[in-house]
């Protein structure tokens, strides 16, 4: 089995130089590279981005520069079009066929080795799996709770319950669970290069994605995130490596 890392970030956003500003003294990418450099079984490592201080930053961290070209660099741009660039790069380029593919975002910090062997180890035991990814348990924002306006102006739920009791306690509803915005574990054949039509929004992912549950995670948009990664960071010491 061929496990390859890609670490993926663009230089145009609303946040300049994101991906590299300092954090702890080190570049922010510094975090989800280097989780993913210390799991033995990954054996190659590339990155993904149009930004020379990207590109720059994750070579002294070891990993295979590929450059994005503008049109999947631009705000709008899809990441799953950025990854499939990068496979293709990946696999002409370079001479690797990946089986698996850990995909890891340079905005996210909150990401810890021990949650991609995890994953890795959960794939090499189920083949079937198409995907692995962390979630966390998020029962305030749960979609029973969530309104939206019609086009008189009021709220108004998403969902048709009649005849069907909705408590008002958080703790009563059936778990809701999010996606993390830190990595995704690929297992190629059933995800990216299927045939059917994965989950939605996140369709690349497949149909039977396995969750890690983590406590929290989140991505860097604002100078605030900075400061709720280095928190997270001094929380979580076995990241600073």
């Amino acid at each position: 089995m061929i496990i390859t890392a890609l670490l993926t970030g663009r230089g145009n956003n609303t946040l300049k130089d994101k991906n590299v500003l300092p954090v702890l003294g080190k570049p922010l990418l510094y975090y989800p590279a280097t989780a993913a450099k210390s799991v033995d079984a990954i054996q190659h490592f590339y990155v993904s981005s149009d930004n020379t201080k990207i590109l720059d930053e994750s070579g002294n961290l070891g990993y295979k520069q590929i450059v994005r070209p503008p049109e999947l660099s631009t705000p709008e741009a899809k990441h799953i079009d950025a990854i499939r660039h990068a496979l293709e790069i990946i696999q002409q380029s370079h001479d690797v066929v990946p089986d698996v593919l850990v995909v890891l975002l340079a905005n996210s910090a909150t990401v810890k080795s021990e949650w991609i062997k995890e994953g890795i180890n959960l794939i090499k035991q189920d083949d079937s799996i198409s995907a692995v990814v962390p979630v966390y348990n998020e029962q305030d924002h749960h979609p029973f709770r969530a309104k939206k306006i019609d086009k008189n102006g009021y709220l108004e739920t998403f969902f048709d319950f009649e005849g069907v009791e909705v408590s008002t306690n958080r703790q009563e509803l059936e778990g809701c669970y999010f996606l993390c915005h830190n990595f995704w574990i690929l297992n190629l054949k059933n995800s990216l290069y299927s045939n059917e039509i994965g989950q939605k929004p996140w369709t690349f992912l497949g149909n039977k994605v396995k969750p890690i549950l983590v406590e929290d995670s989140f991505d860097v948009h604002t100078e605030y995130d900075i400061q709720r990664t280095e928190h997270w960071l001094m929380m979580n010491k076995d990241r600073l490596i």
